[in-house]
């Protein structure tokens, strides 16, 4: 019989262990979880902390009154840009594939825009990458390779970028000769292949601005990458 009693009490013990190894397990999987979930919540809420919301249309923001420079050294009023009735601000850099794609038809934008009587810049808010592909020597020779026609500035500290809310690049700001903002986005429907374009967004709105008619859409969804922006 005491033979017998030992095995069972050995046995009883190991699932004693076992239920606590168990439970341990069940805690420390709990524990785990709840800890991938606070840094879930932490990052979604630094992210949503460090998005800047885009001006709305109508906005007229100070942004257009701050200076910028070219590629010189030069600096000048940003608005000092505008023509008659107004100013284009594309903002751009030299290595993103989306300004890549893009960027063949940024003089047939602006030719257009002049059409009507509407500056046009490209201005360069890549602060983080200043000492690399979009400092000014780069620019300036990515200016001359594209056989650029509108001025290449730069956005010191991207200043202007964040007064604005841009968000990448190309990201397309159209304004009347007042500085109101009337048209917000993407330049068409298809970075890849110009001869695809079924919605040429930025040239109806020039046209309409031009003939005084309502520009719709007014806003369109920016496409393409981050502008880099100094670590804070």
């Amino acid at each position: 019989m005491k033979k017998l009693i030992l095995p069972l009490a050995a046995f009883a013990l190991s699932l004693t262990f076992y239920a606590c190894d168990e439970a341990a397990g069940d805690d420390k999987n709990t524990a785990k979880e709840e800890k991938t979930e606070q840094t879930h919540d932490h990052n979604k809420k630094d992210k949503e902390k460090k998005e800047v919301p885009s001006i709305e249309i109508g906005a007229q923001p100070e942004g257009l009154r701050f200076n910028v420079f070219d590629t010189d050294g030069n600096e000048s009023e940003l608005m000092s840009y505008a023509g008659d009735n107004g100013l284009l601000v594309i903002f751009t850099c030299n290595t993103c594939p989306f300004v890549v794609a893009w960027e063949d038809r940024y003089n047939e934008v602006a030719a257009a825009a002049a059409e009507v009587g509407i500056g046009t810049v490209l201005l360069n808010s890549n602060e983080d990458f200043r000492d690399e592909d979009d400092s000014p020597e780069a620019m300036a020779q990515h200016a001359e390779e594209l056989g650029y026609t509108m001025p290449y500035l730069i956005d010191t500290d991207h200043k202007i970028a964040d007064d604005f809310g841009a968000k990448t690049t190309p990201h397309v700001f159209l304004f009347d000769a007042a500085g109101t903002l009337i048209y917000r986005g993407a330049i068409d429907d298809n970075y890849e292949f110009a001869d695809k374009v079924e919605q040429p967004y930025l040239k109806n709105a020039l046209a309409a601005a031009g003939a005084g008619e309502t520009i719709d859409p007014e806003t369109t969804k920016a496409l393409g990458c981050s502008i880099k922006r100094l670590k804070k």
